[in-house]
Formats: structure tokens, sequence, C-alpha cells
């Protein structure tokens, strides 16, 4: 017992210095696994991806990508820069490609990496819609997401071993059911919720970064709108609790309330929106 002690105290100390602030969301989050290693990770991914699938390049389509992914980087830039944090970035390796593909998705890796899947693009129908999603994208990268996922991922693995260790002495049955609840608790307990608020975070950095960037922050709501519809349509929205993002009604509702904040913002810039 007294090993044990240790070892969960040792493990307490790391969490609680492994913590660093996030200049975009001000809060201290997460970082049991340093950027030095999921970065060239993160990037070694892509480019395996990128080698995997249709790349589109030189069309219209594939320039308008780049362009507007462009934009939100050096919005982010500026912000950083204007709130003291020069160089913020200087480990990021931007890059923007568009993916042949129907579905309706774009991602980035840690790093600034970014896919838009060909799919989206009848959604997002111009460069505000695009820099609704890009700016999400982007967002995702600059609140280090993914760093806190894998933290989390950890900790819950630490959690599970915990919990074997305690039932290690009962029946088979007990120990599934043990592992079954834990495995529930910390999913709808933890990791959506988790997840869902790290998509709340990105779609408010995203809305300040757009605006920024010129883009008239009220055409994020008109882009999810579209959002909403289709996935009504195709009936591919899961129920909210059961989800890794909030529900659309639910994203276009914070949304709405983040606007003059991200006006505000760029305002700042020199950025302004009759």
């Amino acid at each position: 017992m007294k090993y044990k002690s240790l070892v969960i105290s040792a493990l307490l100390f790391g969490i609680v210095f492994s913590c660093a602030k996030n200049p975009f969301t001000g809060k201290n989050t997460l970082a049991l696994v340093p950027n030095s290693e999921i970065l060239p990770s993160a990037f070694q991914q892509y480019g395996q991806f990128l080698t995997e699938n249709k790349v589109i390049s030189g069309t219209s389509d594939a320039k308008r990508v780049e362009l507007v992914g462009t934009k939100i980087k050096d919005a982010a830039e500026k912000w950083l820069n204007a709130n003291g944090y020069q160089g913020y970035l200087k480990e990021y390796q931007w890059e923007y490609k568009l993916v042949n593909s129907k579905e309706v998705n774009a991602w980035c890796m840690p790093g600034g990496k970014i896919v838009v899947y060909s799919g989206i693009l009848p959604i997002t129908k111009d460069e505000a819609g695009l820099a609704t999603v890009l700016g999400h994208e982007v967002s995702h990268a600059l609140a280090n997401h993914g760093q806190q996922r894998m933290s989390a991922g950890l900790l819950q693995q630490l959690g599970s071993a915990g919990v074997q260790a305690a039932v290690g002495t009962k029946t088979a049955q007990t120990q599934q059911i043990a592992m079954t609840a834990y495995g529930a608790v910390t999913q709808y307990g933890g990791m959506l919720p988790f997840s869902r608020s790290h998509e709340s975070e990105a779609d408010k950095i995203g809305l300040t970064l757009m605006a920024i960037a010129g883009y008239n922050p009220e055409q994020a709501v008109v882009f999810w709108e579209r959002m909403s519809a289709n996935a009504a349509a195709s009936g591919q929205a899961p129920p909210e609790f059961a989800s890794t993002h909030p529900s659309d009604a639910t994203r276009i509702a914070d949304l709405k309330a983040l606007i003059p904040q991200a006006k505000a913002e760029a305002a700042k810039f020199g950025v302004t929106f009759k």
C-alpha cells in the first residue's frame, strides 16, 4: 500500500507540473505528452495520409483552400503578436490540402497540417463558409486539443489499471462489470463532454480568427445552418450526449452569442463589419 501511495503521489505531482497555459483559451491545460513528441509523429502521419489519398491541386478550389487557410493563420499570428506571444507558432509547419472525398469533413493535425475534403465544399459555398471551417480546425491545433486528448487518454488508461488492481481478487464477472461501468462513466461522463468542450472552444477561437481575417462572423451561423440541414437530410446527427460534437442547434446558438465579441476583437485590428 505504501508503494502504491508513492506511485500515485508521483503521478499527481507529474500531472500538476505538466500543465501549460494556452494563450487562446486562457486555461491551464493538461500536457502529459510534449509537443516535441507529438509534432514529428503528426507530420509523418499527415505525409502518409497524403500519399494514400487523392490530393487535388492547381484548381480554383484547391487555391481557395490555401488562400483562406493562410489568412486564418495570419490572423492567428496577428492576435498572438498583439497579445505578447511572439514566436508561439515557431514549431508549426502550416500546410493546407484539398483531398478528393465525398465525406463532409475537414481536420487539422497538431502543428498546423490541414485537410479539407471536397465533399464539404458544396456546403461551405464561398470563402466565408470555408473560413468558418478552417478557423475551427486551425483552432484545434492552436488550443493544443490533440495534446490534451492524448493526455486525457493516458489518464483514462491509468484509471483503468487502478480499477483492475482494485478488483483483482474478485470473480471474472465482477471484474467485467466493474470495467464496463468504468468505461461507460469515463466515456459519457468524461471523454465525450471533454471532446465537446474542445469543439466549443474551437468554434469560439475560430469565429474570432475568421473575423480578424476579414470574414464576417455572422456567416459562420449561415454555414452551420446549411450543415444542420445537410445532417438532417442524411439522418447522420447522433444525440448530443453520445457525440464528440455539440448538436448543431447548440452550436448555432453559441455562435450567435459570440458574434459581438468576435467583431469587437477584429475591430482592434482595424477590421469592421456593417
